[in-house]
């Protein structure tokens, strides 16, 4: 479950602007090729056109015979999204194939953990990280390493979540290491390795004087053990311990809840949040996004079976939406400092062949929430990354 990303930048620049050139290529037509067909014989305009009637045919017959067939497609989109940015929905868009990508080697990024590297795991196919998101009315620029470096230099990133907070935490330091000649001036500021059982981490550009830092907080309010006087449940010989992990206990001001559902719990904790950012955070120079739920790919009956396929879903199955997305995107709405939700939860719908699977550094237990690095994590940062960029007065291209 994804919780925060807090940004804490005093201002972010100008890129270089980017254009789309048009062409029009109906004159050409019209001109070119139009008058050569004026002088085609009849008996070649006859053949032609028994070919093609053929062809057709066949093809009509081929689909009544196997109506379940599918053709392999190079994009997968979204229709809306109720998030924008500037004139163009940045989340309204498909995905592509995109030979360029991906944007690093996990294998050469120290800060990428071994867990999420799945080629390195023993992933055969690597069709899965060279898909790249593209708005339906804009573009998302190339990722320029070095340029974003410069515009970060003396700023500090925080992100602020669980473990897929976490997995776009070491992705951006990844996609930015590239921009770095000597990796050596890129290290864990307490010397520690990248783990899930470490609650804080922080990684130094020291060239750029540049700090992005990573806070484990599952719940995004504070966790604690279950109050002494509480009233027992059965825990199913868990012990009390368990109460507290499985989030049966909620204290709301002096109030102790019991049996809470877990949406309403989860807006009590947003509010509690939302609360502290309003209270706490400058917004002249601090900037604040949060990133809705990602989508998991999850199959079977009680949704414990993980199957990773080679392309991306070609329809959402309903994983486009989900209520704890509605929650984060309610609480946003009623505060009064300004907040980016960062939408995901639509377009990670088609990438079910983008999760860890079996390849991960426990292939015994199948992984379907978490996402291989390098990856759709990648491209939460680029659209991140277009964000701040159009809030400082560079338009979208």
């Amino acid at each position: 479950m994804e919780m925060v990303s807090k940004f804490n930048w005093d201002t972010f620049g100008h890129f270089r602007h980017f254009y789309l050139r048009g062409f029009s290529f109906g004159d050409r037509m019209i001109k070119g090729p139009c008058q050569v067909w004026i002088f085609v014989s009849f008996n070649t305009l006859f053949a032609t056109g028994s070919l093609i009637f053929f062809l057709s045919a066949m093809l009509f017959g081929y689909m009544y015979l196997f109506p379940t067939y599918s053709p392999v497609i190079n994009s997968y989109g979204i229709s809306e999204s109720i998030v924008s940015n500037g004139t163009c929905n940045v989340l309204n868009g498909s995905w592509i194939q995109d030979e360029s990508y991906p944007l690093y080697d996990a294998s050469r990024c120290p800060f990428a953990e071994h867990g999420f590297n799945c080629l390195a795991n023993g992933r055969k196919d690597n069709g899965y990280a060279k898909w790249r998101w593209k708005p339906k009315n804009c573009d998302i620029q190339r990722f320029n390493a070095r340029s974003i470096l410069e515009k970060l230099r003396g700023k500090r990133v925080v992100f602020v979540g669980d473990s897929l907070s976490r997995t776009q935490w070491e992705s951006l330091i990844c996609m930015l290491m590239t921009g770095v000649e000597d990796k050596r001036d890129v290290y864990e500021v307490n010397g520690q390795k990248i783990t899930k059982q470490i609650r804080f981490l922080s990684v130094r550009f020291s060239s750029f004087n540049l700090n992005i830092d990573f806070y484990r907080s599952v719940f995004l309010v504070q966790p604690g053990p279950v109050p002494r006087h509480a009233p027992k449940r059965d825990t199913g010989g868990q012990g009390p311990s368990f109460l507290k992990y499985r989030g049966w206990y909620f204290q709301v001001g002096n109030s102790l809840k019991l049996g809470m559902p877990l949406t309403t719990a989860f807006g009590k904790a947003l509010d509690t949040w939302a609360s502290w950012v309003e209270t706490m955070v400058n917004s002249n120079r601090t900037s604040v996004f949060f990133r809705t739920f990602e989508s998991s790919h999850w199959s079977g009956k009680h949704r414990n079976s993980c199957k990773v396929p080679k392309l991306p879903s070609s329809r959402s199955h309903g994983r486009d939406r989900s209520p704890i997305s509605d929650v984060i995107i309610k609480v946003v709405k009623k505060m009064t400092v300004p907040v980016t939700v960062l939408h995901v939860t639509p377009m990670d719908a088609y990438r079910s062949d983008a999760h860890v699977g079996t390849w991960s550094d426990n292939p015994s237990v199948p992984d379907c929430s978490h996402w291989c690095l390098p990856g759709v994590p990648d491209t939460w940062n680029e659209i991140l990354l277009l964000h701040l960029l159009s809030k400082n007065g560079v338009p979208l291209q």
